[in-house]
């Protein structure tokens, strides 16, 4: 479909509110909101869902009932929000590596002005390289590159232009995980993590456990995804924790696992009790031995294994990538006729902004002492690689997007080619060593965080490209909407980053990098720069990784989803595959009764909405709540509310975690008959 026969929604020489007040403030709220949720869902899970669709969905609900905005408002509304979940996938998925690099004092630069910083300069960096591609990837290949989000964004915006009530589903969902999460995770009536484990004497199956957390946000993460992602995932988790932990807990004794623990930090010594797994330096045991030796190998191996995949994947795209390189350098030298008087649909930023804005970025990089670097001519360096690497990731990622969708964009792979590619330059030109690590880290944080809100950026343009906004006002939006929703980003990190009272008592100063807050890329970010720049990563361990990676490719399944399963707890990826399995019954029901449905349709029938809902209501509340927790003056209040001790009392420990199962199990079947019921069509 050319550009010229393809007519927007709203006519280009229609002049209707656009870039109001009042759009602004809406969406750096929900740029507020989602950023937040997208950080508490990273850290647990290492994954993230597109923000734009369900923005764009309250938004046509909040706004255009309450506040009478147009479809153009809601556009820059959901515009404005949704950089916040993309720039908080990348800030969550490079920037906690701070805290595991070699160099203690390492840990120095996971501050909130530090953060906050590189989630700005990352997010708008990567609008600021949109701007001269728009033209070529989202007009000039509107028949091309479909942009699945963009696409649906803007049928979600013309279906509240024409009326019905499609967000009264998602809204159900957010309000119903809301009040599960608050009964779990503050009032401690339903359990958290139901878990069973064979013991470590059992001659046939020692220290196998399985376990699940059983919240909302898992639920609808696994319902969006699907039953084929989900079930590659608990894969990864059932090799991880059924396979490979019983047969190490049979081969390894408990003194070499703890010497292993103590090697890698999760120990303070030999003599020291406490821990991962609970060592006990008296009786040379551990209270739990699944969780000791995941710590100590398991983690390695997962780390290797999502490395692998991630280069796996990059690799399966280096067609496209180099297509898409090459054909946007080549539309970039049509200049078109100058003279011509521009549309109000085609007026996109300067170029003078995009040089200007990314020379400006560079400076203050390198003028900033609170970034890696030993001076200025270093962070100089910094900033050159990284406008070198982010001119071509972010169109890299731009192109990808449009054609598998945000969710699948391979920016892990893309990180890791850039951190590996910093790390050789690095010791191209001698650094060497722990104290280059964070420099390292930077680099490929804002490259991570640049591609990232790259591919969230284009479906935004392409939102407005169908419904008729102003390109300029887009990009306008998403830089205040990188900046305000940075803010929060790193004020939500460190909030859930403050370690509990046990936490302290076992010698552990940060809940990220825990089994709270498992952060699994930012610590194979952080594995990989250490083992190319320090050389003391094990490297056995990492191997076999590698292996696993490779060896899921041979059959067939992508590796990358495998791999992450691998490295996540089994309590992450049973629930979510439970969501996946709703699903994939749900699918097989609606086909056996000979119900088609577009996808578009699809990703927003009334089982997607509510899920939706699951997953922002159950993060947003897990966020509320551990903001209520870091205030001393909260945690007595938060205790005399706690009533697990008596259920507990009452039902016994594995009654309680019965209640708890079943109540996920309700949740199940309330997701289960919300997405068999019939979804508002949105055909014209």
């Amino acid at each position: 479909m050319s550009d010229v026969k393809f007519q927007p929604f709203i006519p280009d020489e229609a002049r209707i509110p656009e870039f109001t007040v009042k759009s602004i403030l809406m969406g750096a709220l929900f740029g507020i909101i989602f950023g937040a949720s997208t950080v508490y869902l990273a850290l647990k899970a290492g994954l993230t869902v597109s923000a734009s669709i369900p923005i764009a969905v309250i938004a046509i609900t909040l706004g255009r009932r309450l506040l009478k905005t147009t479809i153009l408002e809601n556009n820059i509304i959901q515009t404005t929000g949704s950089a916040g979940e993309s720039i908080a996938a990348g800030v969550v998925f490079t920037l906690p590596g701070f805290l595991f690099l070699s160099d203690p004092e390492s840990k120095e630069f996971f501050r909130y002005i530090t953060i906050l910083t590189l989630a700005i300069f990352g997010g708008m960096l990567g609008t600021l390289m949109m701007i001269p591609l728009r033209r070529s990837l989202i007009v000039k290949e509107h028949g091309t590159l479909p942009y699945p989000e963009g696409t649906a964004c803007a049928s979600v915006l013309k279906a509240g232009e024409k009326g019905g009530d499609i967000a009264k589903t998602a809204f159900v969902g957010l309000g119903f995980a809301f009040a599960y999460a608050f009964l779990q995770k503050l009032f401690h009536v339903i359990a958290e993590t139901p878990q069973a484990m064979t013991a470590q004497i059992n001659k046939y199956f020692p220290s196998a456990k399985v376990s699940g957390e059983i919240t909302p946000e898992y639920m609808g993460v696994g319902y969006i995804i699907g039953p084929k992602i989900s079930g590659v995932l608990v894969a990864g988790g059932v090799i991880a924790w059924m396979a490979l932990i019983p047969l190490l807990a049979t081969l390894v004794p408990a003194d070499v696992i703890a010497a292993q623990l103590v090697k890698l930090g999760y120990l303070g010594g030999l003599d020291k009790a406490g821990g991962a797994g609970g060592w006990d330096p008296v009786t040379h045991t551990f209270s739990d031995y699944s969780a000791a030796i995941y710590r100590a190998y398991v983690r390695q191996i997962g780390a290797g294994a999502v490395a692998a995949g991630g280069f796996i994947t990059l690799i399966k795209t280096i067609p496209t990538i180099i297509s898409s390189f090459k054909g946007s350098l080549g539309s970039m030298k049509e200049k078109g006729d100058a003279a011509v008087a521009v549309k109000r649909t085609e007026q996109d930023l300067s170029m003078k902004v995009v040089l200007i804005g990314s020379l400006a970025l560079v400076l203050i990089l390198a003028a900033l002492p609170f970034v890696p670097g030993d001076n200025f001519f270093s962070r100089l360096l910094l900033g050159v690689l990284v406008i070198i690497f982010g001119a071509f990731f972010v169109t890299v990622s731009s192109r990808i997007v449009g054609l598998i969708g945000s969710s699948n964009n391979p920016i892990s792979g893309m990180t890791i080619a850039t951190i590996m590619g910093t790390c050789l330059i690095f010791i191209t030109v001698g650094w060497t060593g722990k104290v280059y690590e964070p420099m390292a880290l930077v680099v490929g944080g804002l490259i991570c965080i640049a591609a990232a809100n790259a591919g969230a950026t284009s479906q935004d343009l392409k939102t407005g490209y169908i419904v008729g906004a102003t390109p300029k006002y887009q990009q306008l939006a998403l830089f205040v909407g990188a900046i305000v929703s940075s803010i929060a980003i790193g004020a939500t990190i460190k909030i859930l980053d403050t370690p509990t009272a046990e936490m302290l008592s076992q010698g552990i100063t940060h809940a990220i990098g825990t089994d709270k807050f498992p952060a699994p890329q930012g610590t194979l970010m952080a594995t990989l720069i250490k083992g190319i720049l320090s050389f003391n990563l094990d490297w056995q361990f990492v191997l076999v990784g590698v292996a696993i990676a490779i060896t899921m490719e041979l059959c067939g399944i992508k590796s990358l989803s495998f791999a992450v399963g691998v490295y996540l707890p089994l309590s992450t990826t049973l629930p979510i595959f439970a969501g996946g399995a709703i699903r994939g019954i749900v699918d097989w029901r609606k086909k056996k009764n000979g119900v088609v449905e577009t996808a578009e349709e699809e990703d927003l029938g009334k089982g997607n909405l509510f899920a939706t809902g699951l997953v922002a209501g159950g993060a947003l509340a897990g966020v509320i709540i551990a903001f209520m927790s870091a205030p001393d003056s909260m945690k007595n209040f938060i205790s005399s509310v706690n009533l697990e001790h008596g259920i507990t009392s009452i039902l016994g420990e594995h009654g309680y975690f019965l209640l708890g199962v079943l109540c996920f199990v309700g949740m199940g079947f309330m997701l289960y008959r919300i997405g068999m019921s019939k979804s508002e069509s949105l055909k014209e």
